[in-house]
């Protein structure tokens, strides 16, 4: 693939990863990445990040078809984590660069991950801004969107928000920008899922930020992932997703994950569906075992109830339960409703452990546990959907405010 040119004298040239199916270690990516990384052409010619370890071949052939990589005169560090800043080292060695720029907390990852002591290295803060010819390049600090380090650079005569990990989505593909890709409802699934597997601890920050970016002059958002925003339509729309992600108003949609050992859990989940749907309540229900835990995450998106079904094994829920439920309350849902469910053959502690972690997630629990010994009959089964038609009523109620 040839450099894209984004802007006049503005070129992504970044590496499109179609094998990436573990994102960060721990999060989907079923359809690969991008590490993008943009090139500026001006009076002093500025690379915006690099691209993750092994790739800064491709990174070096891209350079090379804009300017000979030998005379970037700055590199901008937006952000030090390795899926950026793993070519960083060899990039440097190449291109012996003039000026690095990394924001100040940015300085103790860098010399975390490197010996930069020797680098010409320059530490920014908000506001601090750059000449480079043409064009001035202003930071912004972006912490903990979605670490210590991030910011983000704008470009005021391009109308161009160089983002950094924010406005991203994990999609490997030959189109570079969110217009071409000609799938709408993948590429909003996309969205959800990065944000949803990767942001939204952060969404207090999130919050903050958008006013910051709604200031600027910007008609393209070009994130370190996946696909460009280009285009004023295009920018309003992912900063209003962003903040509808953001704020997490509750959904009249409800999420039922669970774990099964000989179906009776799995038999429950249906009938606390049945309980749901009747009552005007659409429901997902997904197995553990079926499904990725940040797949799990990525339907959550679009649900304001959550409930949880699991039988009792060694005194608590299964593995994958748990698993799911640590990863999940580390995200930091908000604003949900939640519930719990389960069968037994001896003990029965499993849905009093549900309950509490999903309550410990600031959780409503307007229904208690649903529990059945052995194989749920009749009477257990009426449990369930009442539980179901319960936990609708609040959710609605909940919906209207």
């Amino acid at each position: 693939m040839q450099p894209v040119e984004i802007k006049k004298d503005i070129f992504w040239v970044g590496f499109v990863d179609y094998d990436h199916r573990d994102f960060h270690g721990y999060s989907r990516s079923p359809d690969g990445s991008t590490y993008n990384a943009y090139l500026i052409k001006d009076e002093k010619n500025v690379l915006l990040d690099t691209v993750a370890s092994g790739c800064e071949g491709t990174l070096l052939c891209r350079m090379a078809q804009v300017i000979e990589p030998e005379k970037i005169d700055y590199i901008i560090c937006n952000h030090m984590e390795l899926d950026h800043a793993g070519a960083l080292e060899a990039i440097i060695e190449r291109c012996k660069p003039e000026k690095i720029f990394v924001s100040q907390t940015g300085l103790k990852s860098m010399a975390g991950y490197f010996d930069c002591k020797n680098w010409p290295v320059q530490a920014v803060k908000s506001g601090d801004s750059i000449s480079i010819g043409k064009r001035t390049i202003v930071f912004q600090e972006t912490r903990m969107l979605h670490w210590p380090d991030s910011m983000v650079s704008y470009i005021p005569e391009d109308k161009l928000l160089i983002s950094n990990d924010i406005f991203g989505q994990n999609i490997a593909s030959s189109a570079r920008f969110v217009d071409e890709f000609g799938d709408d409802g993948e590429y909003l699934r996309r969205v959800k899922e990065y944000y949803y597997n990767i942001v939204l601890p952060y969404s207090p920050m999130v919050l903050k930020a958008l006013p910051i970016v709604e200031q600027l002059d910007i008609d393209m958002i070009a994130p370190d992932h996946g696909l460009i925003h280009r285009g004023e339509k295009a920018v309003r729309s992912i900063i209003d997703m962003y903040r509808a992600m953001a704020e997490q108003k509750p959904q009249q949609r409800a999420l039922i994950f669970y774990d099964t050992m000989w179906q009776s859990t799995e038999t429950m989940a249906y009938a606390i569906c049945s309980g749901l749907e009747e009552n005007g309540v659409p429901t997902r229900i997904m197995s553990v075992k079926q499904n990725h835990h940040s797949a799990v995450m990525t339907e959550l998106a679009d649900c304001g109830a959550v409930i949880a079904g699991s039988p009792t094994h060694n005194n608590t829920v299964l593995p994958l339960m748990a698993a799911q439920l640590t990863y999940m309350k580390g995200l930091r849902p908000l604003n949900r409703i939640g519930g719990a469910f389960g069968s037994y053959g001896w003990s029965g502690e499993g849905p009093k452990y549900l309950h509490e972690q999903l309550a410990a997630m600031n959780m409503e629990m307007p229904a208690e546990p649903v529990k059945c010994n052995w194989r749920p009959d009749h009477e257990a089964l009426k449990a369930c959907h009442q539980m179901g038609a319960t936990i609708a009523e609040a959710l609605k109620k909940k919906c209207q405010g």
